[in-house]
Protein backbone atom coordinates (compact mmCIF):
# COMPACT_ATOMS: atom_id res chain seq x y z
CA UNK A 1 0.00 0.00 0.00
CA UNK A 2 0.97 3.68 -0.80
CA UNK A 3 0.78 6.86 0.99
CA UNK A 4 -2.31 7.98 0.60
CA UNK A 5 -0.85 10.90 -1.84
CA UNK A 6 0.72 8.07 -4.25
CA UNK A 7 -1.75 4.82 -3.95
CA UNK A 8 -3.80 2.94 -1.45
CA UNK A 9 -2.70 -0.54 -1.77
CA UNK A 10 -0.97 -3.81 -3.08
CA UNK A 11 -2.77 -5.44 -5.50
CA UNK A 12 -0.13 -9.22 -5.43
CA UNK A 13 -2.88 -10.91 -2.76
CA UNK A 14 -6.62 -9.44 -0.96
CA UNK A 15 -6.36 -6.29 -0.46
CA UNK A 16 -8.02 -5.59 2.96
CA UNK A 17 -9.47 -2.05 3.03
CA UNK A 18 -11.49 -0.64 6.07
CA UNK A 19 -14.40 2.10 6.81
CA UNK A 20 -16.66 3.95 9.34
CA UNK A 21 -19.75 6.15 8.05
CA UNK A 22 -20.12 9.26 5.98
CA UNK A 23 -21.13 10.72 3.05
CA UNK A 24 -18.83 7.47 0.92
CA UNK A 25 -20.64 4.71 2.89
CA UNK A 26 -24.35 5.49 2.52
CA UNK A 27 -24.21 2.65 0.15
CA UNK A 28 -22.09 -0.06 1.81
CA UNK A 29 -23.31 -3.22 3.67
CA UNK A 30 -27.19 -2.70 2.92
CA UNK A 31 -27.26 -2.84 -0.68
CA UNK A 32 -30.00 -5.06 -1.97
CA UNK A 33 -27.99 -6.78 -4.47
CA UNK A 34 -26.94 -10.58 -4.87
CA UNK A 35 -23.21 -10.62 -3.67
CA UNK A 36 -20.71 -8.07 -2.49
CA UNK A 37 -17.41 -8.35 -1.33
CA UNK A 38 -15.95 -5.74 0.79
CA UNK A 39 -13.08 -4.16 2.52
CA UNK A 40 -13.61 -1.11 4.98
CA UNK A 41 -10.51 1.02 6.99
CA UNK A 42 -10.72 3.64 9.52
CA UNK A 43 -7.43 5.95 10.87
CA UNK A 44 -8.25 8.29 13.83
CA UNK A 45 -6.50 10.83 15.58
CA UNK A 46 -8.26 10.41 19.04
CA UNK A 47 -10.40 7.40 18.83
CA UNK A 48 -10.97 7.36 22.72
CA UNK A 49 -9.83 5.68 25.61
CA UNK A 50 -9.39 1.96 25.08
CA UNK A 51 -10.18 1.55 21.69
CA UNK A 52 -8.04 1.10 18.63
CA UNK A 53 -6.92 4.24 16.36
CA UNK A 54 -6.87 1.76 13.26
CA UNK A 55 -9.58 -0.90 12.48
CA UNK A 56 -9.88 -2.63 8.85
CA UNK A 57 -12.56 -5.14 8.47
CA UNK A 58 -14.01 -6.97 5.28
CA UNK A 59 -17.74 -8.13 4.51
CA UNK A 60 -18.98 -10.63 2.40
CA UNK A 61 -22.90 -10.43 1.30
CA UNK A 62 -22.89 -7.93 4.93
CA UNK A 63 -21.27 -10.28 6.73
CA UNK A 64 -18.17 -9.65 8.48
CA UNK A 65 -15.42 -12.51 7.82
CA UNK A 66 -11.76 -11.26 8.50
CA UNK A 67 -10.58 -8.11 11.16
CA UNK A 68 -7.63 -6.34 11.97
CA UNK A 69 -7.05 -3.68 14.71
CA UNK A 70 -3.83 -1.40 15.32
CA UNK A 71 -4.31 -3.52 19.09
CA UNK A 72 -4.35 -7.09 18.17
CA UNK A 73 -1.96 -6.21 15.35
CA UNK A 74 -3.37 -9.46 13.87
CA UNK A 75 -5.54 -10.30 10.66
CA UNK A 76 -8.15 -12.96 12.08
CA UNK A 77 -11.29 -15.05 10.66
CA UNK A 78 -14.66 -13.71 11.90
CA UNK A 79 -16.32 -17.22 10.34
CA UNK A 80 -15.08 -20.46 10.76
CA UNK A 81 -15.68 -21.38 6.71
CA UNK A 82 -12.95 -18.83 6.65
CA UNK A 83 -11.08 -20.35 9.27
CA UNK A 84 -11.14 -23.65 7.81
CA UNK A 85 -10.06 -22.76 4.04
CA UNK A 86 -7.70 -19.75 4.57
CA UNK A 87 -4.11 -21.42 5.76
CA UNK A 88 -1.41 -20.19 7.76
CA UNK A 89 0.58 -18.20 4.90
CA UNK A 90 -2.70 -16.75 3.88
CA UNK A 91 -3.26 -15.18 7.50
CA UNK A 92 0.49 -13.81 7.66
CA UNK A 93 0.44 -12.57 4.21
CA UNK A 94 -2.51 -10.16 5.35
CA UNK A 95 -1.00 -9.24 8.69
CA UNK A 96 1.60 -7.96 6.70
CA UNK A 97 -0.67 -5.90 4.95
CA UNK A 98 -2.12 -4.86 7.92
CA UNK A 99 0.66 -3.96 9.68
CA UNK A 100 1.92 -1.72 6.65
CA UNK A 101 -1.40 -0.06 6.24
CA UNK A 102 -1.61 0.78 9.59
CA UNK A 103 1.93 2.46 9.43
CA UNK A 104 1.04 4.17 6.29
CA UNK A 105 -2.23 5.69 7.57
CA UNK A 106 -0.64 7.57 10.78
CA UNK A 107 1.24 9.13 8.19
CA UNK A 108 -1.66 9.88 6.04
CA UNK A 109 -3.38 11.10 8.63
CA UNK A 110 -0.54 14.16 9.47
CA UNK A 111 -0.27 15.18 5.75
CA UNK A 112 -4.15 16.00 5.36
CA UNK A 113 -3.59 17.59 8.39
CA UNK A 114 -1.33 19.80 7.04
CA UNK A 115 -3.36 19.93 3.46
CA UNK A 116 -6.74 21.26 5.19
CA UNK A 117 -4.11 23.62 7.44
CA UNK A 118 -5.24 21.72 10.82
CA UNK A 119 -3.07 21.96 13.93
CA UNK A 120 -4.87 19.44 16.04
CA UNK A 121 -8.40 17.87 16.97
CA UNK A 122 -10.00 14.90 16.24
CA UNK A 123 -9.87 13.44 12.41
CA UNK A 124 -10.60 10.33 10.62
CA UNK A 125 -9.55 9.00 7.14
CA UNK A 126 -11.65 6.10 6.06
CA UNK A 127 -11.49 4.21 2.54
CA UNK A 128 -13.68 1.58 0.88
CA UNK A 129 -12.81 -1.06 -1.57
CA UNK A 130 -14.80 -3.61 -2.60
CA UNK A 131 -17.01 -4.92 -5.78
CA UNK A 132 -20.50 -6.30 -6.57
CA UNK A 133 -21.77 -9.18 -8.66
CA UNK A 134 -25.27 -8.10 -9.98
CA UNK A 135 -28.70 -10.15 -10.51
CA UNK A 136 -27.51 -10.06 -14.35
CA UNK A 137 -24.25 -11.54 -13.88
CA UNK A 138 -21.97 -7.82 -14.63
CA UNK A 139 -20.11 -6.52 -11.86
CA UNK A 140 -18.78 -3.04 -10.42
CA UNK A 141 -16.00 -2.15 -8.30
CA UNK A 142 -15.47 1.00 -5.76
CA UNK A 143 -12.36 2.65 -4.54
CA UNK A 144 -13.26 5.54 -2.61
CA UNK A 145 -11.40 7.71 0.21
CA UNK A 146 -13.05 10.04 2.49
CA UNK A 147 -11.52 12.78 5.17
CA UNK A 148 -13.74 13.62 8.61
CA UNK A 149 -17.07 12.44 6.73
CA UNK A 150 -16.37 13.88 4.05
CA UNK A 151 -16.21 12.56 0.13
CA UNK A 152 -11.98 12.99 -0.44
CA UNK A 153 -11.41 11.37 -3.73
CA UNK A 154 -13.08 8.59 -5.93
CA UNK A 155 -11.69 6.18 -8.59
CA UNK A 156 -13.69 5.51 -11.71
CA UNK A 157 -12.63 2.39 -13.03
CA UNK A 158 -14.51 2.91 -16.51
CA UNK A 159 -12.55 6.21 -17.53
CA UNK A 160 -9.43 5.52 -15.54
CA UNK A 161 -9.96 8.51 -13.83
CA UNK A 162 -9.73 10.13 -10.05
CA UNK A 163 -12.18 12.66 -8.89
CA UNK A 164 -11.48 15.09 -6.15
CA UNK A 165 -14.16 15.84 -4.35
CA UNK A 166 -12.74 18.85 -2.92
CA UNK A 167 -9.73 21.25 -3.47
CA UNK A 168 -7.77 19.36 -0.76
CA UNK A 169 -7.80 16.02 -3.02
CA UNK A 170 -6.56 17.79 -6.42
CA UNK A 171 -2.98 16.98 -5.52
CA UNK A 172 -3.40 13.32 -4.42
CA UNK A 173 -5.41 12.98 -7.96
CA UNK A 174 -2.62 14.20 -9.72
CA UNK A 175 -0.08 12.04 -8.30
CA UNK A 176 -2.53 8.93 -8.60
CA UNK A 177 -3.15 9.45 -12.45
CA UNK A 178 0.44 10.21 -12.99
CA UNK A 179 1.20 7.01 -12.47
CA UNK A 180 -0.49 4.39 -15.25
CA UNK A 181 1.22 1.35 -13.72
CA UNK A 182 -1.09 2.02 -10.47
CA UNK A 183 -4.39 2.98 -12.34
CA UNK A 184 -3.86 -0.04 -14.20
CA UNK A 185 -3.28 -2.18 -11.19
CA UNK A 186 -6.60 -0.51 -9.13
CA UNK A 187 -8.60 -1.28 -12.59
CA UNK A 188 -7.33 -4.95 -12.75
CA UNK A 189 -7.94 -5.22 -8.91
CA UNK A 190 -11.44 -3.92 -9.04
CA UNK A 191 -12.65 -6.11 -12.07
CA UNK A 192 -10.66 -9.30 -11.81
CA UNK A 193 -8.90 -10.10 -8.23
CA UNK A 194 -11.93 -8.43 -6.39
CA UNK A 195 -14.64 -10.63 -7.88
CA UNK A 196 -12.11 -13.64 -7.84
CA UNK A 197 -11.97 -13.27 -4.19
CA UNK A 198 -15.67 -12.86 -3.81
CA UNK A 199 -16.64 -15.97 -5.77
CA UNK A 200 -13.90 -17.84 -3.92
CA UNK A 201 -15.10 -16.51 -0.54
CA UNK A 202 -19.14 -17.32 -1.74
CA UNK A 203 -18.02 -21.01 -2.32
CA UNK A 204 -16.44 -21.54 0.70
CA UNK A 205 -19.02 -19.26 2.97
CA UNK A 206 -22.46 -21.37 0.41
CA UNK A 207 -23.81 -23.03 3.56
CA UNK A 208 -23.74 -19.66 5.97
CA UNK A 209 -24.50 -17.16 2.89
CA UNK A 210 -27.47 -18.79 1.27
CA UNK A 211 -29.15 -18.93 4.82
CA UNK A 212 -32.37 -17.23 4.91
CA UNK A 213 -34.50 -16.46 8.08
CA UNK A 214 -37.22 -14.28 7.95
CA UNK A 215 -37.70 -11.38 10.39
CA UNK A 216 -40.51 -11.70 13.13
CA UNK A 217 -41.82 -7.95 13.09
CA UNK A 218 -44.04 -6.30 16.11
CA UNK A 219 -45.56 -3.11 15.89
CA UNK A 220 -46.56 -0.40 18.81
CA UNK A 221 -47.35 2.52 19.78
CA UNK A 222 -47.02 4.71 23.26
CA UNK A 223 -48.37 8.03 23.81
CA UNK A 224 -46.54 10.82 25.81
CA UNK A 225 -46.91 14.68 25.75
CA UNK A 226 -48.95 14.94 23.08
CA UNK A 227 -46.67 12.98 20.76
CA UNK A 228 -47.17 9.23 19.68
CA UNK A 229 -43.94 6.86 19.05
CA UNK A 230 -44.35 4.12 17.03
CA UNK A 231 -41.79 1.46 17.09
CA UNK A 232 -40.86 -1.15 14.34
CA UNK A 233 -39.38 -4.21 15.36
CA UNK A 234 -37.67 -7.17 13.37
CA UNK A 235 -36.49 -9.95 15.13
CA UNK A 236 -34.64 -13.30 14.12
CA UNK A 237 -33.80 -12.47 10.52
CA UNK A 238 -30.67 -13.54 8.41
CA UNK A 239 -28.26 -12.66 6.62
CA UNK A 240 -27.66 -9.32 8.23
CA UNK A 241 -28.84 -6.75 5.86
CA UNK A 242 -32.71 -5.12 5.98
CA UNK A 243 -34.76 -2.28 5.27
CA UNK A 244 -36.92 -1.32 7.65
CA UNK A 245 -38.61 2.64 7.51
CA UNK A 246 -41.78 4.08 8.35
CA UNK A 247 -44.39 5.33 5.66
CA UNK A 248 -46.58 7.70 5.75
CA UNK A 249 -49.27 7.49 3.07
CA UNK A 250 -46.89 5.45 0.92
CA UNK A 251 -44.13 8.19 1.41
CA UNK A 252 -41.23 7.22 2.89
CA UNK A 253 -40.27 9.38 5.88
CA UNK A 254 -36.44 8.63 6.35
CA UNK A 255 -35.19 11.66 8.03
CA UNK A 256 -37.71 11.35 10.42
CA UNK A 257 -37.00 7.83 11.82
CA UNK A 258 -34.26 6.82 14.69
CA UNK A 259 -32.73 3.64 14.27
CA UNK A 260 -30.94 1.91 17.25
CA UNK A 261 -28.96 -0.11 13.89
CA UNK A 262 -28.54 -3.94 13.68
CA UNK A 263 -27.54 -5.99 16.33
CA UNK A 264 -26.90 -10.00 16.64
CA UNK A 265 -28.83 -12.56 18.15
CA UNK A 266 -27.25 -15.28 20.97
CA UNK A 267 -28.09 -17.56 18.05
CA UNK A 268 -26.09 -15.57 14.95
CA UNK A 269 -29.67 -14.16 13.61
CA UNK A 270 -30.02 -9.83 14.06
CA UNK A 271 -32.89 -7.29 15.34
CA UNK A 272 -33.46 -3.90 14.78
CA UNK A 273 -35.72 -1.20 15.94
CA UNK A 274 -37.03 1.46 14.38
CA UNK A 275 -38.59 4.46 15.40
CA UNK A 276 -40.80 7.47 14.69
CA UNK A 277 -43.14 10.59 16.47
CA UNK A 278 -45.96 11.46 14.83
CA UNK A 279 -49.64 13.12 15.87
CA UNK A 280 -51.77 10.68 17.76
CA UNK A 281 -54.70 11.36 15.01
CA UNK A 282 -52.35 10.49 12.17
CA UNK A 283 -51.95 6.92 13.51
CA UNK A 284 -53.83 5.39 10.68
CA UNK A 285 -51.90 7.14 8.39
CA UNK A 286 -48.37 4.87 9.05
CA UNK A 287 -46.93 1.57 8.22
CA UNK A 288 -43.62 -0.25 8.84
CA UNK A 289 -42.54 -1.71 5.58
CA UNK A 290 -39.46 -4.67 5.95
CA UNK A 291 -37.34 -5.43 2.93
CA UNK A 292 -35.28 -8.79 3.63
CA UNK A 293 -33.63 -11.18 1.58
CA UNK A 294 -35.92 -14.07 3.20
CA UNK A 295 -39.11 -11.84 1.89
CA UNK A 296 -40.31 -12.65 -1.69
CA UNK A 297 -41.91 -9.11 -1.65
CA UNK A 298 -41.58 -6.16 1.30
CA UNK A 299 -43.86 -6.47 3.92
CA UNK A 300 -45.99 -3.66 5.70
CA UNK A 301 -47.14 -3.46 9.06
CA UNK A 302 -49.57 -1.33 10.98
CA UNK A 303 -50.33 -0.13 14.70
CA UNK A 304 -53.73 -1.03 15.86
CA UNK A 305 -54.64 0.79 19.66
CA UNK A 306 -56.08 -1.33 21.64
CA UNK A 307 -59.51 -0.99 21.91
CA UNK A 308 -60.69 -0.64 25.45
CA UNK A 309 -62.19 -4.30 26.64
CA UNK A 310 -66.06 -4.05 27.40
CA UNK A 311 -66.83 -7.93 27.97
CA UNK A 312 -66.19 -7.90 31.42
CA UNK A 313 -68.19 -5.21 31.71
CA UNK A 314 -71.52 -6.69 29.43
CA UNK A 315 -70.84 -9.78 31.34
CA UNK A 316 -71.14 -8.01 34.84
CA UNK A 317 -74.09 -5.90 33.94
CA UNK A 318 -76.07 -9.42 32.58
CA UNK A 319 -74.81 -11.14 35.81
CA UNK A 320 -76.23 -7.71 37.77
CA UNK A 321 -79.62 -8.13 35.66
CA UNK A 322 -79.71 -11.40 36.78
CA UNK A 323 -79.48 -11.34 39.88
CA UNK A 324 -81.71 -8.40 40.47
CA UNK A 325 -84.60 -10.70 38.28
CA UNK A 326 -83.52 -13.63 40.68
CA UNK A 327 -83.84 -11.98 43.88
CA UNK A 328 -86.74 -10.17 42.60
CA UNK A 329 -88.69 -13.08 41.43
CA UNK A 330 -88.31 -15.24 44.85
CA UNK A 331 -89.69 -12.34 46.52
CA UNK A 332 -92.85 -11.92 44.31
CA UNK A 333 -93.27 -15.29 44.68
CA UNK A 334 -92.59 -15.19 48.40
CA UNK A 335 -94.90 -12.30 48.66
CA UNK A 336 -97.51 -13.98 46.74
CA UNK A 337 -97.04 -17.15 49.34
CA UNK A 338 -98.43 -15.48 52.14
CA UNK A 339 -100.94 -12.92 50.53
CA UNK A 340 -104.21 -13.00 52.14
CA UNK A 341 -103.05 -16.47 54.35
CA UNK A 342 -104.30 -15.87 57.88
CA UNK A 343 -101.62 -16.81 59.78
CA UNK A 344 -102.24 -18.20 63.24
CA UNK A 345 -102.58 -15.56 66.29
CA UNK A 346 -102.94 -12.65 63.54
CA UNK A 347 -106.27 -11.27 61.90
CA UNK A 348 -107.40 -9.19 59.65
CA UNK A 349 -108.38 -5.80 60.60
CA UNK A 350 -112.15 -5.26 60.80
CA UNK A 351 -113.22 -2.59 58.11
CA UNK A 352 -114.61 0.50 59.26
Amino acid sequence: MRSLLVSVCPYGSLCVLCGSYGSLWDVTICDKKPHSLRYFCTAMTDPGTGLPWFVYVGYVDGEIFVHYDSTARRFVPRKEWMAANMDQQYWDGQTEIGQSDEQINRVDLNILQERFNQSGGSHTVQRKIGCDILEDGTTRGYHQVAYDGRDFIAFDKDKKTFTAAVPEAVLTKRKWEADPTYVDQRKHYLEETCVQWLRRHMEHGKAELERREPPEVRVWGKKADGILTLSCRAHGFYPRPIDVSWMKDGVAQNQDTQSGGIAPNSDGTYHTLVTIDARPEDWDKYQCRVEHASLQQPGFYSWEPSQPNLVPIVVGVIVAIVAIAIVGGVGFIIYRSHAGKKEKGYNIAPGE
